[in-house]
């Protein structure tokens, strides 16, 4: 059953010190997450000095590609609802000495994306957002035509006997608020009804994809 809002918050504060360390312990089973963090922001195909949203940034693991396209005259906007999460991602920024970063406390279905933007990506988060159909549209309506929206994110597989293994999967993921029926939702749906050229590619035996629009 997925978690209501005030939930997730609570697992997201409980986890945010060690999100970092733990978000690697997927390895464990085979799912290496950076390598398609990696894949979704080369989709982007963003250009030095373009303006990115990111939903659901969390603690800004992202934030390192992103920086490496775009470079110190990009912006990167990030977007989460768990005010532990953007201090962990705070931090990161100040580390890192960037400029160029602004965070937002907010619930990416009220976010109101600003206009003729270089891309947008969400990377393991909007499954947790009821409303990511709305997200998605409002999305694509904000960005600059020609650019793309990607989507990284956990999937149940259709191959048979498929549903059987993502249950056996859950316990390592329920920490982080995954559940099999997130699992089931279909962004990637959402993105072709609202954006054109659009990709899915499916990563880790159909367990995770990326998929990409084009607005």
């Amino acid at each position: 059953m997925a978690l209501d809002q005030q939930t997730i918050v609570r697992v997201y504060r409980r986890r945010a010190p060690r999100y970092d360390f733990t978000a690697n312990l997927y390895y464990l089973i085979g799912f290496r997450l950076g390598a398609c963090r990696r894949a979704a922001v080369a989709q982007l195909a963003l250009q030095p000095g373009d303006t990115v949203v990111e939903v659901g940034c969390g603690t800004g693991l992202n934030f390192p590609l992103l920086q490496r396209v775009i470079g110190p005259a990009g912006r990167i906007i990030g977007v989460d609802l768990t005010d532990a999460m953007l201090s962990q991602a705070r931090r990161r920024i100040e580390r890192e000495g960037w400029r160029n970063v602004d965070l937002v406390a907010c619930d990416a279905a009220r976010y109101e994306f600003p206009g003729r933007l270089g891309g947008i990506l969400s990377t393991f988060a909007l499954m947790l957002v009821p409303e990511y159909e709305s997200v998605i549209e409002r999305g694509a309506r904000a960005l600059a035509p020609g650019r793309r929206w990607v989507v990284a994110d956990l999937k149940v597989p259709e191959w048979p006997g498929a549903r059987l293994c993502a249950r056996a999967l859950v316990p390592f993921c329920r920490p982080f608020a995954v559940t099999l029926d997130l699992a089931e939702r279909r962004p990637w749906e959402s993105i072709a009804r609202h954006m054109k050229n659009t990709t899915v590619s499916p990563r880790f035996f159909g367990f995770a994809y990326v998929a990409t629009g084009e607005a």
